[in-house]
């Protein structure tokens, strides 16, 4: 599993750097894959990796040694940071190689780590918290993740434990009561939500993670681990809850197999969410040596979780792959990647923890030296090429020109766009084919054709416009679309494969109001507030009638509206009520002006259930994409 996991990274190879996975793989990512480097000597002793984990941890620290480098400031966040951060504790945990006399040591690295951050805790909006980017620039400025928190958190319970500095708990102390001020921990079933906007900071975005889980499980096994008296009383109980809600993860027909549920049922994991579950495998192994008494309750999940990890090793050339999906018994699912890899090796390796030496402190073990000032000018949160000596100060002059060639480029982009997307014969209809690789644009977020997302990114200069380049036959044929009756078109006439007709006979023909939903009671889920996506599902057409098909969704009531059985279709194609993943970590919404025309109205039934309010209706839109999918949207008292 960690030979197929490595013959991804390309940092040793020729033309490769030290640290980084190749596109379309993110920085922190790379972080976490050194952490599991970690992992894997401290559980094997094998140094196979070692050299190569040191190379990586070293080359990416940046000019301040804080894992603040320039060539990724474009897209580092907080929580990006705090990966790499957590690495180094890691390593200075496990009395991993220290790195040569005149390198930055691993506790001095995982202190710089702490001190930028704490730099950046933000009163001003929301009452404390990291915001999810470090640079104001950055999309997802104006959020408050949970995974940044927990980053946080997780590095200063370490730290307070390792060093024995009363600071760091006072930091992880107040980083866990402003969570739990937010609504973010869930006081009853210690649920951790995504995070919240600082314009409004008490709507949460209430999508759960296992890394979230995992992250504050280990922190918080560490303070108990730390303290004395009724406040380690307070963190047993503490422990005891976070382990408690992790069993939103588990399912199976035993509840016993970690599951990525925000989005693997419904196939909408990303590059990110891949690897989450070795997050969560990695910490609750490593929970077990801080909090003893938890060892009989995570060993089985962690045994369970592997076999059937394992069970799905049988795919791509080599035959023997691991997938993502480990609850749908002894089969690969048909993906592969960094994540899948670091998930299997994760859960298997965390069976050995009984056999493992317990971390060590700087009292008890411990022989990597610290720097408690480390990295603490480095706030990054302005001019951070400037601060790293990569060029002298802007004069005005350049400034001014600077604006010059911006607005020119922007100008050049517009025009182009413009000469691209508008019919020189026919203003009010947009030109689809032909437009290139970004099919879907919506919040501001693209998504490439493969799947991949465009992660932090600037929005599209054309907003929710639908576009679609050449369009595959399997998506229902050609696509047409006229501003007049916002209206995306099947394959009626069978429309050549990326072609695009016009006239008459393409324009302003309705497709019909959209269906009414019927959601039957989520069954087997404990109560808590989210927001839930219907399964997406293509829009089938018939030569007689342009109608759409459903049928029951597996729980006694059907789908209803404007849906009708056919001979023809297949009755597989049912919509369900699902839990969804946001792009990124978080929600996006929609503001197309497709999106919020059509209404529907989704009653939500189900039985009376002790703390728990049922809504009576609420209210979702419809948008078709150029996909030829429908997605309703609504919000919910309880899933």
């Amino acid at each position: 599993m960690t030979e197929d996991m490595m013959s991804f990274y390309s940092g040793d190879k020729p033309g490769g750097t030290p640290g980084l996975l190749p596109q379309p793989y993110y920085w922190w990512e790379a972080g976490a894959l050194m952490g599991a480097l970690i992992d894997y000597w401290y559980y094997t002793g094998d140094t196979r990796w070692n050299a190569l984990a040191t190379e990586g941890l070293l080359f990416q620290t940046g000019p301040n040694n804080d894992y603040m480098p320039p060539n990724q400031t474009v897209t580092e966040g907080n929580d990006d940071q705090g990966f790499w951060g957590m690495a180094v504790m890691t390593a200075a945990e496990y009395n991993f190689d220290n790195p040569p006399p005149g390198k930055p040591q691993w506790l001095s690295l995982a202190q710089a780590v702490f001190n930028t951050q704490a730099a950046r805790w933000d009163t001003e909006d929301c009452g404390g918290g990291l915001r999810w980017q470090i640079f104001t620039w950055n999309n997802g400025y104006d959020y408050k993740n949970s995974i940044s928190q927990a980053c946080f958190f997780n590095l200063a319970a370490r730290l307070a434990l390792y060093t024995g500095n009363q600071s760091y708990a006072d930091w992880a102390d107040k980083a866990w009561d402003w969570m739990v001020a937010t609504n973010l921990i869930n006081p009853e079933y210690y649920y951790i939500y995504d995070g919240t906007h600082i314009n409004n900071c008490s709507e949460i975005t209430p999508y759960q993670w296992t890394y979230n889980a995992g992250a504050f499980l280990l922190g918080a096994a560490a303070l108990y681990n730390y303290t004395t008296g009724p406040v380690q009383s307070v963190w047993r109980d503490r422990v005891d809850g976070l382990l408690n809600g992790t069993s939103v993860f588990f399912t199976g027909p035993n509840k016993d197999i970690m599951t990525e549920v925000a989005c693997e049922p419904v196939d909408l994991c990303d590059l990110d969410q891949q690897s989450f579950k070795a997050y969560l495998s990695r910490w609750m192994a490593a929970t077990t040596k801080w909090a003893p008494w938890t060892y009989d309750r995570i060993k089985p999940l962690l045994q369970s979780s592997a076999q059937a990890a394992a069970g799905t090793c049988r795919g791509g050339a080599n035959g023997r792959m691991c997938g993502l999906k480990w609850n749908q018994g002894p089969k690969w699912d048909g993906s592969t990647g960094v994540g899948q890899q670091m998930a299997a090796m994760e859960v298997v390796l965390g069976n050995m923890i009984g056999q493992s030496h317990g971390p060590v402190t700087d009292r008890k073990g411990g022989t990597s030296k610290g720097d408690p000032g480390a990295g603490g000018q480095d706030m990054g949160r302005n001019d951070p090429l400037q601060r790293a000596g990569a060029w002298p100060p802007v004069s005005q002059g350049g400034r001014a020109g600077a604006w010059i060639l911006m607005l020119l480029t922007v100008l050049g982009v517009v025009g182009g766009c413009v000469f691209v997307l508008v019919d020189e014969g026919n203003g009010m209809e947009e030109q689809i084919e032909g437009v290139g690789d970004v099919v879907t644009v919506a919040g501001g977020m693209g998504r490439r054709r493969d799947g991949n997302k465009l992660r932090k990114e600037s929005p599209n200069i054309l907003g929710a416009m639908v576009a679609a380049g050449s369009l595959e036959k399997e998506r229902g044929g050609a696509v047409n679309r006229s501003d007049s009756d916002r209206t995306l078109r099947g394959d009626e006439d069978e429309m050549g494969v990326g072609e695009v007709k016009r006239g008459a006979e393409h324009v302003d023909k309705p497709v019909g109001e959209p269906p009414s939903i019927k959601v039957p009671h989520p069954r087997n889920r404990k109560p808590l507030r989210t927001t839930l996506l219907a399964k997406q599902h293509q829009r089938q057409w018939s030569k007689s009638r342009r109608n759409y098909w459903g049928d029951n969704d597996g729980s006694g009531e059907t789908v209803v509206g404007d849906l009708v059985k056919d001979k023809n279709v297949d009755n597989n194609n049912r919509v369900e009520a699902v839990s969804a993943p946001p792009p990124k970590k978080r929600r996006q919404s929609d503001p197309g002006s497709d999106s919020n025309k059509d209404k529907v109205t989704l009653p939500r039934k189900g039985p009376p259930r002790k703390g728990v309010r049922w809504s009576d209706t609420v209210e979702g839109s419809l948008r078709l994409d150029a996909q030829q999918t429908y997605s309703a949207y609504w919000e919910s008292e309880c899933y």
